[in-house]
């Protein structure tokens, strides 16, 4: 390049748009060295540094930062692994601020507690791998000691199995529900509750008695829809539908037994959170049908 087509750094500043006082940072820093400098010692640069401006100035734009991109200039890593590295970063960045839009939607929907201010708060800054660990530490503290492969340890299994982070564009609903199950896993009664649960149902030598729940759901389910009383005569015929014919006394308080210690609302409600987090929906309501019919069972004389 001739001498008269060297550019001074007030000349480049004007050609690309960058500050002078960029261009000297980005050239003390050895990013974009001056070709040469005048007898009065000002810097010039020639096509190839333009061009390198040019360069330099699209990385920035995109949010890199100037290691990577001395790393570029240098041929020490394509700009292809430093995009796909970016993409990353910057997909990281759009997924907490989703999180942080929908919890600053909760927060302005008025004052929350004390304790959810804390969860939300918490819920901004947690990576996901740390939300997950919360729940992992519940169910391994929860069902410590159990055998997954006993009787009726289904909900054991399940719970070990189920549990999820939030997701990664979570909705405003979503954000509550984790805010929700947060609580729920740090409350000692719900924790000692679900163990008891988990150990009842893992233990091989107690098999509790068999019934089948589709009647329960089907007939219990239309007695509370109809408000039918569990201890009334109308109560008991429809008990009579789901139970074996002749059962004494002593046989339906021990199923009564059995239906209460695997009927519990929060845990219900510890899958209907687990759902709207995974997508899934909510599940058809089944808590009430089952507390009718362990009342019916023990409505007897």
């Amino acid at each position: 390049m001739a001498e008269t087509t060297l550019l001074t750094i007030g000349q480049l500043a004007r050609r690309s748009g960058v500050p002078v006082r960029t261009i000297r940072f980005w050239s003390d820093e050895g990013i974009l060295p001056e070709t040469d400098r005048t007898t009065s010692n000002y810097r010039r640069y020639d096509g190839r540094a333009v061009a390198r401006l040019d360069l330099v100035r699209t990385l920035r734009e995109l949010g890199m930062g100037l290691e990577d991109i001395r790393l570029v200039l240098e041929r020490r890593r394509s700009v292809e692994d430093v995009a796909a590295s970016h993409v990353q970063a910057i997909d990281n960045q759009i997924r907490a601020l989703r999180t942080q839009r929908a919890v600053c939607t909760l927060l302005a929907r008025g004052a929350p507690t004390a304790r959810k201010a804390a969860l939300m708060n918490d819920l901004a800054r947690l990576s996901a791998s740390e939300r997950q660990q919360m729940i992992d530490e519940f169910v391994d503290a929860t069902f410590a000691g159990t055998d997954p492969d006993a009787p009726g340890a289904g909900i054991a299994t399940n719970m070990r199995t189920l549990p999820n982070a939030l997701p990664d564009d979570p909705t405003t609903e979503q954000v509550e529900a984790w805010v929700e199950l947060a609580e729920l896993v740090s409350d000692p009664a719900f924790r000692a509750r679900a163990r008891e649960m988990a150990v009842a149902g893992s233990q091989a030598d107690a098999e509790p008695p068999q019934f089948d729940p589709a009647p329960v759901v089907e007939h219990a389910g239309g007695a509370v829809a109809a408000g039918t009383a569990p201890d009334s005569p109308e109560g008991q015929a429809v008990l009579a539908r789901i139970i074996e014919p002749g059962m004494d006394a002593a046989a339906r308080d021990e199923l009564a037994d059995t239906i209460d210690t695997f009927t519990d609302r929060r845990v219900s409600r510890y899958w209907d959170l687990l759902g709207i987090l995974n997508g899934w929906g909510r599940a058809p309501a089944q808590i009430e049908p089952f507390e009718w019919f362990s009342a019916a069972l023990r409505a007897h004389p």
